[in-house]
């Protein structure tokens, strides 16, 4: 594969760089507050699973020991 000088490689990143379509600041606050919501219920959510957990196995543990 032929190597393209530094220059021509430049103008291919700018090329390529100017397709990109960039997200605006708007839809950049709306994702980060909807993964910090998403984390919020998905930590949660394990928080409860484990507190069940813990509890079920508790209760057989003392049922038993």
């Amino acid at each position: 594969m032929a190597k393209a000088n530094p220059l021509q490689f430049l103008q291919q990143v700018r090329a390529e760089v100017s397709k990109v379509v960039w997200p605006t600041r708007r839809e950049v606050v709306l994702t980060t507050i909807m993964v910090f919501v998403m984390a919020t219920l998905t930590a949660l959510f394990f928080f409860l699973v484990d507190l069940l957990i813990r509890t079920g196995l508790g209760a057989i543990l003392a049922f038993f020991g």
